[in-house]
């Protein structure tokens, strides 16, 4: 805690009274980031739930034939891009100079919450072999957890998404 604090002028940083929106402007940015981080790990969650289901026999077909695994495939594959599109227009903006702390923030939250879905659904299909932690299943899973709570929860992104939601429709 600072209190009575003096800093010289040379040391101050950003503009004086600016502090908080500086902060928050970093916090946008880091949820790119996060986004990013989240979006390798879900890739990498539907490459082994896929490589595994086409080696995995059931019935002597491999489980990839059957609608059950193809649907979870799907729907995994749908979030990623989802997500993956998202986080690519959220850069977008912000490399182009335009606002874009909406844009991180849905970002953060889809591409977070995909990275927990397809671990999820990765050990849902290795079954047993989903949880053991020779397999990478188990690791993705912890991983993609984290990245719903670093750089502001998926609760906070949807306060943040809500709030610029409010003020561009000009509901307040």
């Amino acid at each position: 805690m600072f209190d009575n604090c003096k800093i010289p002028k040379e040391n101050i940083l950003g503009e004086l009274g600016f502090g908080f929106k500086i902060a928050m402007m970093t916090l946008d940015a880091g949820r790119i980031g996060i986004a990013s981080q989240a979006l390798g790990i879900a890739q990498a969650s539907l490459e082994v739930a896929g490589e595994y289901a086409s080696k995995r026999l059931a019935f002597g077909k491999p489980i990839t034939k059957l609608q059950t695994i193809q649907n979870k495939l799907a729907d995994m594959a749908l979030q990623l891009e989802s997500a993956r599109l998202l986080t690519w227009r959220a850069a977008w903006l912000k490399d182009n100079k335009q606002p874009y702390t909406k844009e991180a923030a849905m970002a953060k939250l889809a591409a977070s919450e995909a990275a927990t879905f397809l671990s999820h659904q990765c050990i849902q299909i290795l079954g047993g072999m989903g949880y053991v932690s020779e397999m990478p299943a188990e690791r993705h899973y912890r991983d993609a957890r984290i990245t719903e709570i670093y750089e502001g929860t998926s609760e906070i992104q949807r306060l943040v998404i809500a709030g610029n939601l409010i003020k561009e429709m000009g509901l307040n």
